[in-house]
């Protein structure tokens, strides 16, 4: 169970670095997001906006390898991928690369608790409870 629960956080990490290639170029992010960014304030936002994927998606990684991190792996991830796709269905009307980004952080925060219950399982056995 502890290599599979390993295996989803490391999916999940791995699927929230994706976007760090933002980080390159306006292009990639246009790309990425199906946004014009011609705007350097807008650049700059948009660039910290894969710095902070690289954050959460190394916790995530780390998690796969060092289980005591991985409740704030845990909370770091489902925060951020949750509150996006809040915030889009707030907003409502988002582009086809968007709703993309949607389902995409749908399914990895889905995995993400598979996996919260599967070490939450394997806990549970090892204390024997």
């Amino acid at each position: 169970m502890d290599r599979f629960a390993s295996a989803l956080y490391l999916l999940v990490g791995l699927g929230n670095l994706l976007p760090v290639v933002g980080v390159l170029s306006a292009a990639r992010l246009e790309a990425l997001y199906g946004v014009a960014i011609g705007e350097p304030n807008l650049l700059v936002l948009m660039r910290h906006r894969a710095v902070l994927f690289a954050i959460v998606g190394a916790l995530l990684v780390a998690a796969a390898f060092r289980s005591a991190w991985r409740a704030a792996a845990l909370a770091a991830g489902l925060v951020s991928m949750l509150s996006f796709v809040a915030l889009a269905w707030l907003v409502g009307d988002v582009n086809a690369e968007l709703r993309r980004v949607v389902a995409v952080d749908l399914v990895l925060s889905a995995a993400l608790v598979v996996a919260a219950a599967l070490d939450a399982r394997t806990r549970r056995a090892a204390s024997g409870g």
